[in-house]
């Protein structure tokens, strides 16, 4: 069984959910790339690397991929060369942070490129726990999003591919709202370059993720942790990679794509994928009370064939009742493709409240200290239905 199979009876799925339209416009995408230009950033994360590959098989002009992590960035292009082999095209990686001077540089001496395709994000709820780390999400999210649209757009680029999240239609946490500013900020820029983006669900087992935090937690034979009452759609990082492709690709200006759903596509508990990964490795889920339960039984139960599991409800700050990829005041096109809805938008947005965002923004920075709420007040003045949900609890606090 391939990896992407197994990953799919994790999810309790047989089929992938893209094959159909990636089938019919495989030969418009490989005539696209091979006559492209590519920059991709944030290309050593999950999603990054799965569109690295999507791209690099369709044999590319240039292929040039951007990240900060210099290790991610080592194994992605050992994976590539153990799997894909090597192309006609120039290929190239940079270990380097895309707000940088370096980048800059890059930009300048690497190009022009036809296509940038922007992954790099903070993803995690957890980063609004305290105010700093929430800082450097919104310059992730949101200040480097325009920086890098503003020197494509400048060097000549064709397009420009963003990726969102399903947590950006009416968000409750912070991650979420700060993907909602950067779609409201790139409404504004989609007037002198064509942009597009993807909101989609969880990817399963990415860098960083609980499903991830699965192989950690049973390599190292510890307790698996994980709620009970959180419903999730997940996508594999195949899945994920082939959405971006055919939003940055196929994208009309301003189109956000998202996976429709279908019998195919469900919510899932994090609880069932635990039990179902654990039965796949040959064990059987023990239930314990306590996260002191857990770990103090662990080396026995793991030697009798079975895995302690800490199962509870969620009380953390930022998790989203339900899921949803767009809201009701939406326009939305959901016959375009067959396993693919897209939102299609105006390039509507308050130009004076986003330049007094990114001033108080600045301001805030520039004093060198700032709190968590005076943040938070900066993104109502640009979301005034934001439903923050604060608990006072965070996932850190979570074995």
């Amino acid at each position: 069984m391939s990896a992407e199979s197994k990953m799919l009876s994790l999810l309790g799925r047989k089929e992938p959910l893209f094959s159909s339209d990636i089938t019919q416009l495989n030969l418009d995408l490989i005539s696209m790339i091979e006559n492209g230009r590519f920059l991709v950033i944030g290309g050593a994360g999950s999603i990054g690397q799965a569109v690295t590959k999507e791209i690099f098989k369709r044999e590319p002009l240039k292929l040039h991929v951007v990240d900060i992590s210099e290790n991610n960035m080592v194994e992605l292009v050992r994976d590539i060369r153990s799997t894909l082999g090597y192309i006609d095209g120039d290929f190239k990686t940079f270990a380097i942070d895309c707000g940088s001077l370096e980048f800059e540089a890059l930009i300048s001496s690497e190009g022009p490129y036809d296509y940038v395709f922007n992954l790099s994000a903070l993803k995690h709820v957890r980063s609004e726990k305290d105010p700093f780390t929430l800082m450097r999400m919104l310059s992730v999210n949101i200040l480097n999003t325009i920086k890098t649209f503003k020197l494509a757009r400048d060097q000549g680029a064709k397009k420009y591919f963003c990726v969102s999240t399903d947590k950006a239609a009416n968000p409750v946490n912070m991650m979420g709202a700060s993907k909602r500013i950067m779609e409201m900020f790139l409404m504004r820029e989609s007037k002198t370059m064509s942009i597009s983006m993807a909101r989609f669900a969880n990817v399963a087992f990415s860098d960083g993720s609980l499903l991830h935090g699965f192989n950690q937690r049973v390599s190292k034979r510890q307790p698996l942790s994980a709620p009970s009452d959180v419903r999730r759609y997940f996508l594999t990082p195949q899945e994920s990679g082939e959405l971006c492709l055919m939003s940055g690709l196929l994208g009309d200006n301003r189109d956000i794509f998202f996976p429709k759903l279908n019998e195919q596509l469900d919510l899932i508990t994090f609880s069932d994928i635990a039990e179902r990964y654990l039965s796949d490795l040959g064990y059987e889920p023990h239930y314990c009370k306590s996260e002191d339960e857990a770990r103090n039984s662990a080396m026995e139960l793991i030697n009798n064939r079975q895995w302690p599991c800490y199962f509870f409800k969620s009380d953390t700050t930022g998790e989203k009742d339900f899921e949803e990829f767009y809201t009701d005041a939406e326009n939305i096109d959901m016959h375009k493709f067959k396993s693919v809805g897209v939102i299609k938008n105006e390039p509507l947005y308050d130009e004076n409240k986003l330049n007094q965002f990114l001033l108080n923004i600045e301001e805030l920075q520039s004093n060198g200290n700032w709190n968590k709420q005076e943040i938070i007040k900066l993104f109502f003045d640009l979301l005034p239905d934001f439903a923050h949900k604060e608990t006072g609890k965070y996932l850190d606090q979570r074995m």
